[in-house]
């Protein structure tokens, strides 16, 4: 079968790799039906990102169809639609037994430190598979893991109803966290530098949008929140700058959390810190917030709503990948379809 492979940075091969069987009881064999491209797997194949391994088949947004399942698999039948939950975890160490298995400390992740989905089939246990509603179109599916990236967020900021909330970056996975925000209840400010991105986050129910490059942010905060600072500020965009920022603008008693990986220091003095009481936290892929991204789904309360914006078949996975590089503004979400 066919797999797309990242050799060495900016080597995107297909090849030919052995049909995945099933060796034990609880696994599932997949039918790939769509990937979605993220910016993670852009940053492996541009030997950028710092946790994953070369050479690597990538893709962890991942929904597919279920082929044959093993002997003990109760959840899952031949023919149920599915998406994957791409981390898997030791169980016994500090994190794990703190049911936080998403920063495991042996975390291997689904197309980042193993082979992921960009591939005709796939073989994993029944526990990382999740049933979505047949009915469902597809490229609805496929979105269901960035929605997690996004309900995490928003779960590290303990996002209320009645809170107003900072979304610093209106990319997909901005978008992602605004709907969820929403979701919760919370008024949401939301700032990015290209405008075609914040007229999309008004269509998604942004309360309020900040033009970064040509508008004061801290202002805007102020006067938003009549003085008072934002209750929770997401940073998305993750660059030092956006960090330092966040906490300025943070509300007395507020979080700030932070999705990214820039190795680079932010110079963050204490004394904000401290007089606000800020809680500041990470946020890493996702802690059980599948099921409840999969119920909202169901139900027809989270739909892309043109977040996905380009569709390419697998045998066009360079052009894809080179897309998306090119026209970064242009491409909200790119998915691979594998029909």
């Amino acid at each position: 079968m066919k797999a797309v492979q990242v050799q060495k940075p900016h080597q995107l091969e297909m090849i030919e790799v052995d049909m995945p069987e099933l060796k034990k009881p609880s696994d599932v064999l997949v039918k790939v039906k769509r990937v979605g491209i993220c910016g993670s797997d852009m940053h492996i194949y541009h030997g950028t990102n710092p946790l994953a391994t070369l050479p690597r088949v990538v893709g962890h947004e991942v929904a597919g169809e279920v082929m044959a399942v093993g002997t003990d698999v109760e959840r899952l039948k031949v023919g149920d639609h599915v998406v994957v939950e791409p981390i898997r975890c030791c169980g016994s160490c500090y994190a794990c037994r703190k049911g936080r298995p998403n920063v495991c400390a042996s975390l291997s992740v689904f197309g980042v430190h193993e082979e992921g989905g960009m591939r005709e089939w796939f073989v994993l246990p029944e526990k990382q598979l999740h049933p979505v509603d047949p009915e469902i179109p597809w490229e609805e599916i496929v979105m269901v893991e960035p929605y997690t990236i996004g309900a995490q967020a928003v779960s590290r900021g303990e996002v209320e109803a009645g809170d107003t909330v900072l979304i610093q970056g209106a990319g997909p996975i901005g978008i992602c966290v605004l709907k969820l925000a929403k979701l919760q209840g919370a008024s949401v400010m939301i700032t990015d530098l290209n405008e075609e991105r914040l007229e999309f986050a008004r269509l998604n129910g942004a309360d309020v949008t900040v033009r970064a490059a040509k508008e004061d942010v801290q202002q805007r905060v102020r006067d938003w929140t009549e003085g008072e600072g934002a209750n929770v500020v997401i940073d998305a965009v993750c660059l030092p700058q956006t960090f330092e920022l966040s906490i300025e603008v943070v509300s007395e008693a507020g979080r700030v959390v932070v999705l990214g990986f820039d190795g680079r220091a932010s110079s963050i003095p204490q004394l904000p810190i401290t007089k606000k009481e800020v809680t500041i936290s990470g946020s890493r892929l996702q802690t059980f917030q599948f099921p409840k991204i999969i119920d909202l789904l169901n139900q027809g309360k989270l739909r892309h709503d043109g977040l996905v914006t380009h569709s390419f078949s697998f045998e066009q996975v360079k052009e894809a990948f080179a897309y998306v590089e090119e026209h970064p503004d242009l491409v909200r979400k790119a998915i691979l379809v594998f029909d």
